[in-house]
């Protein structure tokens, strides 16, 4: 037997970053979410976020792909999200995304801030909070993309 632990902060947003994803329907997209998480043969150990955004703690199964994992999610999510009038301003998911690898030492952490999302989220704005994300983890930012591409 092999033993893995394919652990991923992952992140996605609105189409245009628009807020669609009003908060008092948000659990029943988390849900929906949650299942097709487990659906996947993965655990979802946290996810919240905020009318433009989610952020996901989630444990993949080492045979699939971090990139068709989020492919296929943001297809049957958008086509969810479609058939539900709770959502008649969301259009779709931005195209990118960004999602983290974490060690098992950091579960607590990310799930508390991924829990605190809304609060978090008051203090600053989802671009400023996404760019910093990403700047720790190190990764190069050339600007003249960076959430450009939804054009």
């Amino acid at each position: 037997m092999s033993y893995t632990q394919l652990l991923y902060h992952i992140i996605i947003r609105t189409k245009y970053s628009k807020n669609t994803i009003p908060n008092k329907n948000s659990e029943e997209l988390y849900k929906y979410i949650t299942g097709f998480v487990k659906n996947k043969k993965s655990i979802m150990l946290q996810i919240n976020g905020t009318t433009n955004h989610i952020h996901m703690l989630v444990s993949l199964h080492p045979s699939i792909s971090l990139s068709n994992f989020i492919k296929e999610l943001k297809n049957s999510t958008n086509y969810w999200i479609k058939k539900h009038d709770d959502f008649e301003e969301f259009e779709s998911w931005g195209r990118k995304y960004a999602a983290f690898t974490c060690n098992s030492k950091d579960i607590k952490r990310i799930t508390d801030y991924i829990s605190n999302q809304r609060n978090h989220n008051n203090k600053t704005t989802f671009e400023k909070e996404y760019l910093k994300l990403i700047e720790e983890e190190r990764i190069e930012i050339n600007p003249k993309y960076f959430l450009k591409d939804d054009d």
